[in-house]
């Protein structure tokens, strides 16, 4: 469809249904204005991530980091990267929900 095309009602139609549907037309999405949305439902998600973490932790209390990423990618509903998820449980151990264990650094503690 070009911007110079004309589209007019026919008055004289008839049909037995009452409705004619009309499907708008979709505009594609620039590669960046998709990595813009991308960007914009990953930041909303971020809670959705971050209290599955927490939530996983306050019940097993420790975990192994291999364990915690395979049961946050059970419980969630939407694709999430692994990179997404390692920031998260680094932003949680700096506001002190986990704590990293002395001696293993691969296993996290839950703080109550």
């Amino acid at each position: 469809i070009l911007d110079t095309d004309v589209f007019t009602v026919n008055e004289d139609f008839q049909h037995k249904h009452f409705r004619v549907k009309i499907n708008g037309m979709q505009m594609k999405e620039t590669a960046e204005e998709a990595k813009g949305t991308n960007d914009k439902v990953l930041t909303d998600r971020v809670h959705a991530v971050d209290a599955c973490l927490v939530r996983t932790m306050k019940s097993r209390k420790s975990l192994v980091h291999s364990e915690l990423i395979s049961s946050v990618f059970t419980q969630l509903k939407f694709p999430v990267e692994t990179a997404d998820i390692k920031k998260r449980i680094e932003i949680l151990i700096e506001r002190e929900y986990f704590r990293r264990d002395d001696e293993q650094q691969n296993l996290y503690h839950y703080v109550a």
